[in-house]
């Protein structure tokens, strides 16, 4: 399964996506989550959704020094937090800046694509879809 950006001219900039996938890990405030929305440059320009897209050959897991990121079967990635050294070379890695920081914990947070958020967003701006061949089905 890969979570998916349907269509960001539906997002209101609520970040209950990011409240939602905070809460589900047990963390606490926007700065701890696995999905970021941010504003494209003014309320007239609308909203950018930033999510790990779940790439075949993931830039992230061929920099980790310490095997903490594996590539999953499909596309996207597995974190084993407890390899991780938080040299941020991961972070570095992703080309849409889909890594987000754990400060106090000094570790990446990277979505898991479990879908959890996509209830929560009130416009359908994200969806689950299934991986098939390759590619997302929808």
């Amino acid at each position: 399964m890969k979570l998916s950006v349907v269509d960001t001219e539906r997002c209101i900039g609520c970040q209950s996506c990011m409240f939602a996938c905070s809460r589900l890990m047990g963390k606490a405030g926007l700065s701890r989550t696995c999905i970021r929305v941010r504003s494209a440059g003014g309320m007239e320009r609308g909203f950018v959704v930033i999510v790990c897209r779940a790439c075949e050959d993931p830039p992230c897991a061929k920099v980790c020094p310490s095997g903490a990121l594996k590539a999953k079967k499909g596309k996207g990635v597995r974190v084993d937090l407890t390899k991780c050294i938080g040299c941020g070379n991961c972070q570095d890695a992703c080309t849409i800046g889909a890594i987000f920081w754990d400060d106090e914990a000094d570790k990446p947070m990277i979505c898991i694509h479990c879908g959890y958020c996509i209830k929560y967003c009130p416009h359908g701006v994200l969806e689950l879809a299934k991986l098939e061949a390759g590619h997302a089905k929808r």
